[in-house]
């Protein structure tokens, strides 16, 4: 089936809604959800403890080359991703949408918990950043599989005219990892010395993993399969090679997802992993202060995301999306200014939270969008393949780019440019393409 082919969408019939009541899509978007809080709490610990972990790992006379090699290595886990997209892609197209996902969850629980065991370079040298790389890249390779497959899970199991609200679930558990990632970083900040917290302290977020992905893993057990991948299943239409029928059939679909997750995690990230490292590094901020300030502004924009879906079943797709994209053009700048001139933490969870609401409206519209480009054959590997190539080019780069722009130029706004032409990109992307919130997922 071809890109033009599958903007003909079937109609909605009787079969193909069974089991797509708002009862099983309410428990397929907290199963996802949930499953999606946990891999990101996993991931975002990196970024919110690089000021501690840099100079354990990374030594230097320089605090700011330190930093940048700690958030390079941030980066560096997004190289595994398209891989974990292409190979629990498969498994999820071929073996099933809930296999894939439990899966995804344990292996990214049991790397974050082996990332608080590793030794640092005090300890034995160079060695240290090694195995730092290469349990990142296990993250990133488990990380890889597990949005996507959440977002086709979730779009899968839920009514069509309700597709926007019950997939906004998804980004709420992404982004709320990173708030929960936050706030125990914060607690375990307050509740030990600047010497405690290198020695031991930064240890505890990294192994709180292993029993967050136990619970997760629970859930997800109790879980179906989705009634689109069951019947695809019983009529044997199971593609061989989910990858290479997606790339050769649905190259444009790829692409697109590709453009739009250039918008969303190019600025995404610059504020759920940047902004602390610039309040702390360079505005002199303490620690505690940024990490909560982190928390509640990211939890309190993620109860917007809801609101957003909603609007994005009424509205569409293509309208809410423009409209984060261009409110990030207007505000990025002002955003920057003011926190470069404040000396309020009060003020800065203002930015923070008007800067994570905006991400929400570019985030929310863009997982049921991108589910809604592919055929049930090849969807989950098509929205992970799309997404991860966009992730890598944008959100791991991110932070490490921004830091790069300020180091370099001694320009506090410098990012600010940054989050302006990747959100450029997401306007020529969702220009392209035809809204699709009304019809059916594509057979």
């Amino acid at each position: 089936m071809t890109d033009v082919e599958n903007e003909r969408h079937v109609p909605d019939g009787a079969r193909r809604q069974q089991g797509a009541s708002t009862a099983t899509a309410r428990r397929a978007a907290i199963a996802g959800g949930v499953g999606t809080l946990i891999e990101y709490y996993d991931f975002a610990v990196y970024g919110f403890l690089a000021v501690v972990i840099a100079p354990l790992f990374f030594p230097s006379t320089s605090p700011g080359v330190s930093i940048l090699a700690t958030l390079a290595v941030f980066g560096v886990a997004y190289v595994a991703r398209p891989l974990g997209g292409i190979f629990f892609g498969r498994l999820g197209d071929r073996r099933g949408r809930r296999r894939a996902l439990v899966i995804t969850v344990v292996s990214m629980g049991v790397a974050c918990g082996i990332l608080g065991l590793l030794p640092v370079h005090s300890s034995v040298g160079v060695l240290a950043p090694i195995l730092l790389v290469a349990v990142r890249l296990a993250q990133g390779f488990s990380a890889g599989g597990e949005i996507g497959g959440a977002a086709t899970y979730i779009a899968e199991s839920a009514p069509p005219s309700k597709r926007g609200f019950f997939g906004s679930f998804t980004p709420v558990g992404s982004t709320l990892g990173f708030a929960v990632a936050a706030a125990v970083v914060g607690v375990v900040t307050l509740v030990t010395t600047d010497e405690q917290m290198a020695s031991w302290g930064w240890r505890i977020p990294f192994l709180l993993a292993l029993p967050l992905a136990y619970v997760c893993l629970r859930v997800r057990l109790k879980l179906e399969d989705t009634p689109e991948f069951e019947e695809m299943a019983d009529r044997q239409e199971v593609v061989k090679s989910p990858l290479g029928d997606v790339v050769k059939r649905n190259p444009w679909s790829v692409l697109r997802v590709v453009g739009i997750a250039i918008a969303m995690n190019g600025s995404g990230y610059i504020g759920l992993t940047y902004f602390s490292v610039y309040l702390i590094k360079d505005l002199g901020f303490s620690k505690d202060a940024v990490y909560w300030t982190s928390a509640v502004s990211i939890a309190l924009a993620c109860a917007t995301f809801p609101l957003a879906g909603a609007a994005t079943d009424r509205l569409g797709r293509k309208p809410v999306l423009l409209t984060g994209y261009v409110a990030y053009v207007l505000l990025a700048f002002p955003a920057f200014m003011i926190l470069g001139a404040t000396g309020s933490i009060l003020v800065v969870g203002l930015v923070y939270f008007v800067y994570m609401v905006l991400n929400g409206i570019v985030q929310v519209p863009a997982f049921p969008l991108f589910t809604e480009l592919f055929p049930r054959a090849v969807r989950y590997t098509g929205v992970s393949l799309g997404f991860n190539i966009g992730t890598i080019a944008a959100g791991g780069t991110a932070p490490y780019v921004a830091a790069q722009l300020v180091e370099s130029t001694g320009n506090s706004m410098a990012p600010a440019f940054w989050v302006v032409g990747v959100c450029l990109i997401g306007v020529i992307t969702v220009s392209t393409i035809k809204e699709t919130s009304r019809s059916a997922l594509p057979v």
